[in-house]
């Protein structure tokens, strides 16, 4: 399934650095694809470097993983919102209250990556669902009118945009220690 990208103007500026890390395609498989890569670069890491954090005050591996889950089944339910045609303007969310109150800590970087797996299994089953008009529906997040597509564009660029975080500050750290 190719998906058309979101134009400006589908969204707020903000997610312009999410959407453009999408590469073009099949967005289906990339969803999927996405899921493999994440927990292939992640599962062989032990629970000690699930804890590694590439600077003091920074997040661990854990709660990277624990914010990309939450942050992905929030965008679902706005995508879900919106392509369903809700018209309900939805809220912002700041994602420092939820890595505090998460505990990311305190669970396995196994049980966050498995965890991961079935959201994005659900976010895939929600793209399948979509026809396309869902597609096209406009709604409002964040005070800002955003379209179906920018809003699933933007789960796909979010979980790239930290990807790309963990191998460049994280992983890169740890070999180099």
């Amino acid at each position: 399934m190719t998906q058309k990208r979101p134009q400006k103007g589908d969204y707020a500026e903000y997610f312009e650095k999410y959407i453009a890390l999408v590469p073009s395609g099949d967005f289906l498989e990339l969803l999927k694809q996405q899921r493999e890569d994440l927990l292939g670069l992640l599962s062989p890491l032990t629970g000690e470097q699930g804890d590694l954090r590439y600077a003091p005050e920074k997040w661990s591996i854990k709660e990277v993983i624990g914010h990309i889950n939450d942050a992905e089944r929030i965008f679902s339910y706005r995508l879900l919102r919106i392509a369903r045609g809700d018209q309900t303007p939805l809220p912002s969310f700041e994602q420092d209250p939820y890595i505090k109150t998460g505990n990311f800590g305190a669970r396995t970087l196994k049980d966050l990556l498995e965890e991961f797996s079935a959201i994005r299994e659900s976010t895939i089953a929600l793209v399948q669902s979509m026809d396309d008009a869902a597609w096209l529906r406009r709604g409002v997040a964040s005070q800002r009118e955003i379209t179906s597509t920018a809003v699933a564009f933007i789960i796909a660029g979010h979980v790239r945009h930290h990807r790309i975080l963990l191998e460049e500050r994280y992983l890169s750290a740890r070999a180099h220690a």
